[in-house]
């Protein structure tokens, strides 16, 4: 790819750019085109989702009217309208941002002032991705931090502390840097070394990277940040134990996860991949839920490897990939692709940290408006782990620990349509609940 660009960026390099200018002004405004309207479409569902929560406010839904008490309900709608509140201030501050360091020169500037200072090369063009990094994630501290010790302390949901906050901070740059630095260093050396067909070979070695975290993450990672301690209760182990072996699943072990050290938020999945399968369970859900509603639970995850819905999430994000790779491998070469987003590309050393890193801002704003359609299967899959587990258990318990899992998380029971549509992976508790009861 850099040998693409110094093509386009010799002694001719004027010319070329007046020929440029015209797709280069085309790109801006498409691309700014895009963000606009997808702020104001997040603003407008946004907007939608906080007027029909407070509207159904004062009133439980009559399905729900004796398993939820009112107060339970306006909690719910509480949580749903702050976090709402705290989305569009993120959104405002997101936007804010990607403009900064695109079309108002940002990330331009930073590559200029590391190519001073470390000259063009690997060296350049890692500090450039780190100190993106850096910047960036010091930009949501402080909305991070509100959103854990103001909201979620104000709900009742946060255990963390300060001490706890920062170990975990620690040790997310420190496996970061261990486990993403020599990925992103070889797929900066394949930009540079592998020719035209580059993306190909990196979206494998990335593809494969990803499958191994996969097997990894479970047993090394995982670990790293809560206790995983075998499930003792011997009566549950049994029946667990009997229900996967009645659906025909097996797993490495099951597992009791120290959740409650961080939040009141319930929770079980599986994780992992091949052998290396695990089943969790949050400690707060097991303190909650009984052994039947368990059952429940677990049925509707064993329904997601039935149908294959794991395996297919994974072929799709691999497929996603490779579409990006391609497009990144095809952008990187033109000129107009970093003109277009206000950088002016390296004359005379690599731009492949800098097309990587306008990609990846770029990408969602242009994907956000795919949300529905990758929405729809997601909560198509949902059905039909919920109809699994109803064939395996029961309906009943299925949705009364789906109740208890609404409540304790304070989930709305009345979100709104077409805020649905777009950003909701599980069925509205109204609809979901509806197909249970069939």
């Amino acid at each position: 790819m850099v040998g693409i660009v110094a093509d386009d960026l010799n002694s001719n390099a004027m010319h070329d750019s007046i020929l440029d200018f015209a797709p280069s002004s085309t790109f801006t405004v498409s691309f700014a085109l895009a963000l606009i309207a997808g702020v104001l479409l997040k603003v407008w569902l946004t907007v939608r989702q906080i007027r029909y929560v407070a509207q159904h406010r004062n009133q439980v839904p009559s399905a729900f009217q004796s398993s939820i008490t009112l107060s339970n309900h306006q909690k719910a709608a509480d949580y749903t309208t702050v976090k709402a509140e705290i989305g569009l201030l993120e959104l405002t501050l997101g936007s804010t941002v990607l403009l900064a360091w695109t079309l108002l020169g940002g990330l331009s500037a930073l590559n200029v002032t590391l190519l001073q200072w470390l000259g063009g090369g690997m060296r350049q063009e890692i500090a450039l991705l780190a100190s993106f990094v850096l910047i960036n994630g010091l930009i949501d501290l402080p909305l991070n931090l509100y959103q854990t010790f103001v909201i979620e302390e104000r709900f009742g949901f946060n255990k963390m502390t300060i001490r706890l906050w920062i170990i975990d901070l620690i040790k997310s740059c420190a496996v970061g840097v261990i486990i993403g630095l020599p990925i992103v260093a070889l797929v900066l050396w394949l930009m540079a070394a592998a020719g035209d067909r580059w993306w190909l070979m990196a979206w494998g070695v990335w593809s494969g990277f990803n499958l191994l975290l996969l097997l990894i993450y479970p047993s090394y990672i995982a670990p790293l940040f809560n206790k995983f301690l075998p499930l003792k209760d011997e009566i549950l182990k049994a029946r667990v134990t009997a229900l996967m072996q009645r659906c025909g699943f097996t797993a490495k072990g099951l597992f009791v996860m120290d959740g409650s050290k961080r939040s009141a938020h319930s929770n079980a999945y599986f994780t992992g991949f091949g052998m290396a399968k695990r089943v969790v369970f949050y400690d707060t859900l097991l303190a909650k839920l009984s052994a039947d509603e368990v059952d429940a639970v677990l049925a509707h995850e064993l329904g997601h490897f039935k149908h294959g819905h794991i395996i297919k999430r994974i072929v799709s994000m691999l497929a996603l990939s490779l579409i990006g790779f391609a497009s990144l491998g095809w952008l990187g070469a033109r000129l107009w692709f970093y003109q277009g987003l206000g950088v002016q590309p390296n004359l005379d050393a690599p731009n492949d940290g800098l097309a990587l890193l306008l990609f990846l801002l770029v990408t969602p704003v242009f994907s956000f408006f795919m949300a529905p359609v990758l929405s729809i299967f997601s909560r198509k899959h949902e059905f039909e782990a919920d109809a699994y587990a109803v064939a395996q258990t029961s309906g009943m318990n299925l949705a009364s620990a789906l109740l208890k899992l609404y409540q304790d998380n304070a989930s709305t029971l009345t979100p709104d349509p077409a805020y649905v549509k777009f950003y909701y992976s599980h069925p509205p508790a109204t609809e979901r609940l509806a197909r249970i009861m069939v």
